[in-house]
């Protein structure tokens, strides 16, 4: 019995074989052709889709697949925009100090008086030699240099500036030169692909991608007007001014700021949507200065919560908590308590929409804000006036 065991057994290790070499070398003996196939040029078997399931489908000859950009794209779109970004540095006098003609000083100290350099990034917008870059790039800049992409070197001058963006516009004494396409910060969505061209830590221009993390960020404390595009393309020190550009090349925003711990990139960036840039240029190219209207309100956002314990007939819209005496609003019959659900036409669902929404009320005209006062739903005129510039206190980056 003992020997019979042993013989079918070594009779069924035999045949496992002669199947598992079969199998591998004449598949179709055996009629499975077409259950593997190999990847091009791997060499590697590739599983075959299984009977009853949906088959994977191989990458498309670019190497992306569909509803991706290829691999190319990025770097078409970085040649397009990558000569249109310069780098920006600036010479700032340093604060004199009242001692600073004591010899004891300076030699304790070191010369106080001397200049200190900054770095930022700049994008050319016209072929004419106009840039934007960000307010504080140049602010109380006493020279501002251009070092362009082919190497060039050129003295800037400020055309202008507005610190409630952090925008500046300047212009460089050349003509014919690469201008960047601008784009539609409006068109982009969450997931977009974008590239961040700059001059980050003085190093030379360098790119980086990542996506759109978000859109209409506010509330940060870096301007006093924010709506930023948030991205996790790598921006650093020195980036400030460069271009955030999307997979076409064409410019959508102006990098501005990071959130960092540490200083560098932690994947939480910040740009100033293209839309505003160029609103803001052609304001400052037309009247030197960025008129924007105000009408005197101190408002706050409508929390569900407060909602519910004043029980308001209304969730949505802008609590007015003050307003100033002899100003517009007050004037207009606007009064504290009641809520603004729009202005101009525009639904208004936070202090920063009301905000935005004011300040691109042109001066000088009556605008209707739609109001709910209790149970009533009024219509009032208010005559809109200049807003006073207000320089923020940015936040550490």
């Amino acid at each position: 019995m003992r020997r019979l065991w042993l013989i079918f057994s070594q009779a069924t290790t035999v045949a496992l074989a002669v199947l598992f070499v079969v199998g591998t070398l004449k598949p179709h003996w055996l009629g499975l052709a077409g259950q593997r196939s190999s990847r091009p040029g791997s060499g590697a078997p590739l599983l075959g889709p299984l009977r009853g399931a949906p088959g994977l489908l191989p990458a498309t000859a670019g190497g992306g697949s569909a509803g991706t950009q290829p691999r190319e794209g990025f770097a078409a779109a970085a040649r397009a925009a990558a000569p249109a970004v310069v780098s920006v540095t600036t010479s700032i006098a340093r604060s004199r100090n009242p001692h600073a003609d004591d010899p004891n000083f300076n030699f304790f100290f070191g010369e106080r008086g001397q200049p200190q350099a900054g770095f930022g990034s700049g994008v050319i917008v016209s072929a004419d030699g106009l840039l934007l870059t960000n307010h504080h790039v140049v602010d109380n800049a006493r020279e501002i240099d251009i070092r362009l992409a082919d190497g060039r070197e050129v003295r800037a001058e400020v055309v202008g500036t507005d610190p409630e963006t952090d925008l500046a516009v300047l212009r460089i004494p050349l003509d014919k030169l690469p201008a960047v396409a601008l784009g539609r910060s409006g068109a982009l969505q969450v997931g977009d692909a974008v590239l961040a061209i700059g001059n980050p830590f003085n190093v030379g221009q360098t790119v980086t991608m990542g996506i759109v993390s978000a859109l209409g960020r506010n509330g940060l404390g870096l301007s006093t007007f924010e709506s930023f595009i948030q991205t996790d393309a790598a921006i650093n020190p020195g980036n400030s001014g460069g271009a955030l550009v999307d997979a076409q090349g064409q410019l959508v925003g102006i990098n501005t700021a990071i959130y960092s711990r540490s200083g560098g990139s932690m994947g939480i960036g910040f740009a100033i949507p293209v839309d505003v840039a160029r609103r803001v240029m052609d304001d400052l190219l037309r009247d030197g200065e960025v008129r924007r209207g105000w009408i005197g309100v101190e408002p706050r956002d409508l929390t569900p919560e407060f909602v519910e314990n004043f029980k308001l007939e209304v969730n949505k819209g802008v609590l007015i908590t003050g307003v100033l005496q002899d100003g517009p609003a007050y004037k207009g019959g606007v009064k504290p308590g009641d809520v603004v659900l729009a202005v101009a036409g525009q639904p208004v669902a936070s202090v920063a929409q009301l905000l935005n929404t004011v300040a691109a009320l042109p001066p000088g005209k009556p605008a209707t804000l739609q109001v709910q006062r209790g149970s009533k739903a009024l219509a009032l005129t208010v005559d809109v006036v200049q807003r006073k510039p207000q320089l923020p206190r940015r936040q550490p980056q």
